[in-house]
């Protein structure tokens, strides 16, 4: 009974092993590696599809604030006006004076 088991151990993981070692072998082949680089290639332009979806919805909401408030005749906060009028903002902080035309 002893050997049996140790028998049904050994097949157990012997069926394990060469279905792992398969696989391995199976994705190192050629269609193994262009599956892979096809799903990877999948799931980037998916994860890109959803970036610029994300964008458009933003850019919609903030799009809609600004013509609720100029249909209300409100002056629209412009969070960036200050920095855009700062002289030291801009080109001349990054390149030399030399440098910019």
């Amino acid at each position: 009974m002893r050997r049996l088991f140790w028998l049904g151990i050994g097949l157990a993981v012997g069926v394990v092993v060469v279905r792992k070692a398969t696989r391995t072998a199976q994705a190192y082949t050629p269609a193994g590696i262009a599956s892979t680089v096809t799903e990877s290639a999948g799931g980037l332009a998916e994860s890109l599809r959803s970036f610029v979806e994300d964008v458009r919805i933003a850019m919609a909401e903030r799009e809609q604030e600004i013509h609720e408030a100029f249909a209300q005749g409100e002056a629209f906060d412009d969070q960036f006006a200050e920095l855009r009028e700062d002289p030291r903002i801009g080109d001349r902080e990054i390149f030399p004076e030399e440098h910019q035309r």
